[in-house]
């Protein structure tokens, strides 16, 4: 994959936004609008269902959640529609400082609003990136388990 098209997919901290549950693009609003589409029609088989196996009588909530993953509308953390929970100043700090990721800053690490075990995680993922580069960091990334 291409520098830039991987740009659009890994945040400048370094997460992974194409893998996310939020992702516009990604895979799990593929598989779940797919799964939606085969499902549609089967809350009324669901409710027949659930005289018999007492799993389905929580459909609706699944059905509610499904539809949630289908509707995924986040653009990742560069784009003006950001659904992200976790606060940090790089998806601002980058563009000031005129670079794609962290570590290309001549100011990386520095004393940013990270805390805890996301700060690890962010040094971590840039050191890495800045180690084996930007596109051997997205192939590693992308054969692990988002969540």
């Amino acid at each position: 994959m291409k520098y830039e098209e991987i740009v659009k997919k890994i945040a400048p901290c370094g997460l992974d936004c194409s893998r996310c549950a939020d992702y516009e693009e990604g895979e799990i609003k593929v598989l779940s609008s797919k799964l939606k589409s085969l499902l549609s029609g089967y809350k009324r088989v669901a409710q027949l269902r659930e005289a018999i196996d007492p799993v389905y009588e929580g459909y609706d909530a699944f059905e509610a959640m499904m539809n949630h993953f289908a509707g995924a509308s986040c653009g990742g953390c560069r784009s003006e529609y950001v659904k992200c929970p976790v606060q940090c100043q790089a998806k601002l700090c980058h563009k000031d400082k005129e670079v794609d990721f962290c570590f290309q800053c001549d100011e990386f690490p520095c004393q940013g609003e990270f805390g805890g075990a996301i700060k690890k995680r962010w040094l971590d993922n840039n050191k890495r990136m800045g180690e084996k580069g930007v596109e051997e960091y997205y192939i590693q990334e992308s054969k692990k388990p988002r969540y």
